[in-house]
């Protein structure tokens, strides 16, 4: 089991990539979705609005999971983080969204009367995720461990992905 401290998680936590963030729906089944993050070095807060499933499934029940990875068939590596997730309203959730937002969005996007207002209206809430287990992976470590460097060696044999 990893932590919030090792190296790779905070890589993974504190860089820009894309996360997918599970929740139960009411039926039992795993809702998924793509979201933008932001770490504080505790928490996870994700930007989003009260008219989402993810909003409505945490309300029902607040355990989710995120799982962020790099997606590079040379260098694989990535976290789950399962935890509890709360609301953060008012002040604060603009705070936190214009944080998320800003890590994702270049200054001219969200200057732009089409794209940063339009966001700051949508995302009304922010989910705090409070994680209470992180586990890591890095392919790179498992191809110098159990495939002796191949790898490595011979970049061809790891097909590209879909872009």
């Amino acid at each position: 089991m990893a932590s919030l401290s090792d190296a790779l998680v905070n890589e993974l936590l504190s860089g820009r990539y894309i996360a997918s963030f599970s929740s139960q729906n009411a039926d039992g089944s795993i809702h998924v979705v793509a979201v933008w993050y932001c770490f504080d070095g505790a928490n996870i807060y994700v930007a989003t609005s009260t008219r989402t499933r993810k909003a409505r499934n945490i309300q029902s029940n607040p355990k989710v999971s995120l799982m962020i990875d790099s997606r590079d068939p040379a260098a694989s590596r990535g976290v789950c983080i399962a935890g509890t997730a709360r609301f953060l309203t008012g002040e604060s959730a603009r705070n936190w969204n214009a944080k998320v937002h800003a890590k994702y969005l270049s200054p001219a996007a969200l200057a732009d009367e089409h794209i940063g207002p339009v966001f700051a209206a949508w995302d009304d809430i922010t989910v705090q995720v409070a994680p209470t287990n992180v586990f890591a992976w890095d392919m790179r470590e498992a191809d110098k461990q159990a495939f002796a460097g191949t790898f490595e060696k011979h970049p061809g044999y790891l097909l590209p992905l879909e872009r």
